[in-house]
C-alpha cells in the first residue's frame, strides 16, 4: 500500500517535469527569450508590370519601432523616447495601449516582439537608429511599403494592410504585426505576393543587448521574396480610360477576345493608390469610404445595372438556336410592341427583321420573340422560362464569370420560382415579364458581364474567363483561365448577331463609334432608371474580322447610350488599337474629358 502511493508520487513529479520542461511553451519561451532573440526577416513583396512591361508597383524600405516588452528597462526615459520621434507623451500611452490591447494585437506576449510604431520616416528612423542604445527593449524592424508608377488603377491594384484577428485565425503564416493584401490582386494574389519569412537568431546578454548571431548564423533561414505579376492590364489605357471617366459615375470593362485578358478595368470616381500607403493610410481609408460617389466601390466588377438594349443580342441568339425565328422573320413595330400593353419604341420601319431590328435597337421585335418563346404552344411557360433562363446562365449571366479579383458580382437573372412568388403561382405569362426582354424590370448585370458577351459574339460563341493577371513568374498560370467556354449557340448564328452590330454602327444607333479605317461592332443601352436620369451604355468590338478588343462602358445618369456610352467606347477602341485619337475626332475626346454627370455634391446633370 505504501509502496504504491510513493510510486504515484514519483508519476506525478515525473509528469509535472515533463510539463514544465518539454510540454509547456510558455516556460520554454520565457527560457528562450532570455538569451536569444528570433527576428523575422521580411521577404521583399512581388513586384507588379503592366502587359507592356512597364514596372507598376514596387517597394520602398519601411520602418518599424519593434519592442519585446519584458526586455524594456525599469527606468525607460519616454520623455527622451518621444523627443527623439517628435510625438508627445498621450500618444506614446495610447500606442502602449494600442500594443497590450488584446482585440487590437491577438496573441500579444512580453516574451516576443511586438510592433509599437509603423512606418518610421527616415529621418525618425535615422534619429532612433542614433540613440537605440539608450532604449534597452527596442529594435528596428526593416519592411518594405509599395510605391506605386501610376496615380491610377487603384481597384485594380488592390493594397496592403495590417493583418486582423481573422487572418489571424485563418493563416497561421501571419503574427500579430504583419500585413497582408487587401482589395485588387494584392488580395487575389496574396500568396504568391508575399513570399516566404526569413529567421534570425541573434543572442542577448543579461541586460537584453545584442551580442551577436547565435552560432554564427547556421540556424538562421534566409527569406524568400514574392513572385513577380505580369497584369493583362495596359496601364497608359487604363489610365487614358480614368481621364474619360472623371466627373461620371460608371465604368468601362475592356477584354481581349482571344485570350480573356482584361486591357482595362476602370471605374468612376476612382483615387490614387498611394492614398492607402504609409501612416495616412487610415484616415484617408476613412474618408475615401465616406466620399460621394464611393471610391471604394469597384462599379466594373461590384455593382449591378440593368443592362439595357445592351442585352437585346442574347436574346437574338436564343430565338435563333430555339427555332423561335429565323434570320428573315418579321415583326411589326408601331413605335412600340402593343399586345394588350405598350413598350414604346422610336420611328423605324416596320415591320423588321433581326439585323435591322439590333441596327435600331427595336423594342418590339425583342418583346415579340420572347412572348412567342415564352408562351409557346404545348408546354408552360414557366418550362420556357427554365430553358431562358439556362442560356443565359450559359452566356456568363446571373452568375458570376470567375474573374480573378476579389468582390465580384454575380448581377441577377430571375428564375420561375421567383416570378411563382411575386405572382403568387404559376398564373403568369410573357406579357407578365415582357420588359426583361429588352434588359430592364428584374435582369441586372455587371459591366464585366455586358464585356464578355461582347467578347464572345467577336470570338463568334466562345469565351475565356476573364482575368487581370497574365502571368505569375516561374508559375502556371491557373487552368480556369486557359479552358474556353462555349454557351453552345451555333457560329452561324453569332454570324447574324455581329452583323446586326455591325450595321449599327454604319447607319444605326452606335453611327458615333464609327472610327476611320477600323471596322467597329456596336450596341447602344439606354437603361431605364427609376431614381432619375437614364444610364447610357455600350457594348462592342473591334475589328469586325479578328477582333482585338471588346469594351462595355456604363454611364450612370447620363441619358441616351449615344450620349456617353458609344463616344467613351469608341475612344477606348480607337486609343488601343491605333495609341492615338485622330484629329476629326479630338472634338469627342475634349467633350468626353471635360463633361460631367456627377459633381462632388451629388448633384446630376
Amino acid at each position: 500500500m505504501i509502496a504504491s502511493f510513493i510510486c504515484l508520487i514519483v508519476i506525478i513529479y515525473i509528469v509535472r517535469l515533463f510539463s514544465l520542461q518539454i510540454g509547456d511553451e510558455k516556460y520554454k519561451e520565457h527560457a528562450e527569450s532570455n538569451a536569444l532573440l528570433r527576428r523575422i526577416i521580411y521577404p521583399a513583396r512581388g513586384l507588379i508590370y503592366d502587359r507592356k512591361g512597364n514596372l507598376v508597383v514596387f517597394n520602398q524600405p519601411a520602418y518599424d519601432v519593434m519592442l519585446i516588452p519584458k526586455d524594456m528597462d525599469k527606468s525607460f526615459d519616454s520623455i527622451a523616447f518621444c523627443k527623439v520621434l517628435g510625438i508627445d507623451m498621450p500618444e506614446l500611452r495610447r500606442l502602449f495601449d494600442d500594443m497590450k490591447n488584446p482585440r487590437r494585437n491577438p496573441g500579444y506576449s512580453a516574451y516576443t516582439p511586438q510592433k509599437l510604431i509603423s512606418h518610421l520616416s527616415q529621418e525618425d528612423y535615422g534619429r532612433l537608429q542614433e540613440k537605440l542604445y539608450l532604449f534597452p527593449g527596442f529594435f528596428i524592424q526593416k519592411r518594405t511599403v509599395r510605391e506605386y508608377a501610376y496615380p491610377c488603377g487603384a481597384n485594380i491594384l488592390g493594397n496592403i494592410r495590417e493583418v486582423g484577428a481573422k487572418d489571424l485565425e485563418r493563416d497561421d503564416y501571419y503574427r500579430a504585426g504583419d500585413y497582408t493584401g487587401d482589395l485588387g490582386v494584392e488580395k487575389s494574389y496574396e500568396k504568391q505576393l508575399r513570399g516566404h519569412k526569413g529567421v534570425e537568431i541573434l543572442m542577448k546578454d543579461a541586460y537584453g543587448r545584442i551580442k551577436g548571431k547565435y552560432e554564427n548564423g547556421r540556424h538562421d533561414v534566409a527569406p524568400e521574396s514574392g513572385r513577380n505579376l505580369t497584369l493583362s492590364v495596359d496601364m497608359d489605357l487604363q489610365a487614358y480610360g480614368e481621364q474619360l471617366m472623371q466627373g461620371k459615375v460608371g465604368a468601362i470593362v475592356a477584354i481581349e477576345p482571344s485570350t480573356g485578358e482584361i486591357l482595362c478595368l476602370v471605374t468612376s470616381p476612382n483615387y490614387d493608390p498611394s492614398l492607402l500607403v504609409g501612416k495616412e493610410r487610415g484616415k484617408n481609408y476613412r474618408m475615401l469610404r465616406d466620399a460621394p460617389g464611393i471610391p471604394l466601390y469597384d462599379r466594373a466588377l461590384q455593382a449591378a445595372y440593368p443592362p439595357g438594349s445592351t442585352f437585346k443580342p442574347t436574346q437574338g441568339l436564343i430565338f435563333l438556336e430555339e427555332g423561335t425565328v429565323t434570320t428573315s422573320t418579321m415583326y411589326p413595330c408601331y413605335h412600340g410592341y402593343i399586345n394588350k400593353l405598350r413598350v414604346g419604341c422610336h420611328g423605324h420601319a416596320s415591320p423588321i427583321a433581326l439585323r435591322p431590328a439590333l441596327q435600331t435597337s427595336c423594342n418590339a421585335y425583342f418583346c415579340w420573340g420572347f412572348k412567342n418563346f415564352i408562351d409557346k404552344r404545348g408546354t408552360t411557360p414557366a418550362a420556357q422560362f427554365d430553358k431562358w433562363k439556362n442560356w443565359m446562365v450559359k452566356m456568363g449571366y446571373g452568375y458570376r464569370l470567375g474573374v480573378d479579383l476579389p468582390s465580384e458580382s454575380r448581377g441577377f437573372i430571375p428564375n420561375v420560382d421567383f416570378y411563382n412568388k411575386s405572382y403568387r403561382g404559376p398564373n403568369w405569362s410573357a406579357n407578365s415579364i415582357i420588359s426583361v426582354s429588352i434588359g430592364q424590370g428584374e435582369v441586372l448585370a455587371t459591366p464585366l458581364q455586358i464585356a464578355n458577351l461582347a467578347a464572345t459574339i467577336a470570338n463568334r460563341g466562345w469565351f475565356y474567363t476573364p482575368h487581370i493577371v497574365r502571368e505569375v513568374a516561374d508559375t502556371v498560370l491557373d487552368s480556369s483561365f486557359r479552358q474556353k467556354r462555349s454557351p453552345g449557340i451555333k457560329k452561324e448564328y453569332y454570324d447574324v448577331i455581329a452583323e446586326g452590330m455591325r450595321m449599327a454602327v454604319l447607319g444605326g444607333t452606335c453611327r458615333g463609334a464609327n472610327l476611320p479605317g477600323i471596322e467597329v461592332c456596336g450596341k447602344t443601352g439606354t437603361a431605364q432608371n427609376p431614381h432619375g436620369k437614364d444610364h447610357s451604355a455600350f457594348m462592342g468590338f473591334a475589328p469586325y474580322h479578328n477582333p482585338k478588343i471588346a469594351v462595355a462602358v456604363y454611364v450612370e445618369n447620363a441619358g441616351f447610350g449615344a450620349a456617353y456610352g458609344v463616344p467613351i467606347g469608341s475612344l477606348i477602341m480607337e486609343k488601343y488599337l491605333t495609341g492615338t485619337i485622330s484629329p476629326g475626332r479630338k472634338g469627342v475626346e475634349e467633350r468626353m474629358f471635360t463633361s460631367k454627370t456627377f459633381t462632388a455634391s451629388g448633384t446630376k446633370h
